[in-house]
């Protein structure tokens, strides 16, 4: 994917406190592992499902070119910026009459470059995620996250290769499934 996440969910408060409550853990010192392991989650629901959880700020780089072109993360909730990038990848933003945006009922996110001459790529900043915070994530996705979250916490040390992830955490995720076609 040639997407990198600019400012990520915010998992410090519930997400973790929600977490520690499952693992009947009351002490701190294991905050960054298990953040680590929520984030870790995270992305695997987003490989499972097709869509990112948690709302972030997300840039995809995209040929310069003049058709439309659709973001592969999904689903976008608002396109909010574009910048040329040079072939010796100077980047200079591009003014909103020089792109077109699409945002489909589906979450898809699209853009067309209109005026980004000498430009090899363009760099498109996106929000994007089902939910804005963590309390507002859909039952069955926080509880695939937070399952899956605490097996891999419990499993660490464990030397057999397990299935990831695990059938209770997919068939809680299943429901959330988008497919698309390449």
């Amino acid at each position: 994917m040639r997407r990198a996440i600019i400012s990520p969910a915010i998992l410090a408060g519930a997400a973790l406190d929600e977490l520690k409550a499952w693992l009947a853990i009351a002490t701190s010192g294991d905050d960054a592992t298990l953040t680590a392991l929520l984030r870790t989650s995270l992305e695997l629901c987003e490989a499972f499902t097709g869509q990112m959880p948690l709302e972030a700020l997300c840039e995809e780089v995209l040929p310069a070119c003049g058709g439309w072109q659709s973001l592969e993360t999904r689903p976008v909730a608002a396109i909010t910026a574009a910048e040329a990038i040079a072939a010796d990848g100077t980047r200079s933003a591009l003014a909103t009459g020089d792109y077109l945006i699409d945002l489909g009922a589906d979450g898809t996110g699209r853009v067309r470059i209109a005026g980004a001459s000498g430009a090899t790529r363009v760099a498109v900043r996106f929000t994007a995620g089902l939910a804005s915070e963590w309390t507002q994530l859909p039952d069955g996705l926080r509880q695939g996250v937070l399952r899956l979250a605490a097996h891999q916490y419990r499993e660490r040390d464990g030397d057999t290769a397990q299935p990831v992830p695990p059938a209770a955490v997919a068939a809680l995720w299943r429901p959330w499934r988008r497919m698309r076609l390449a």
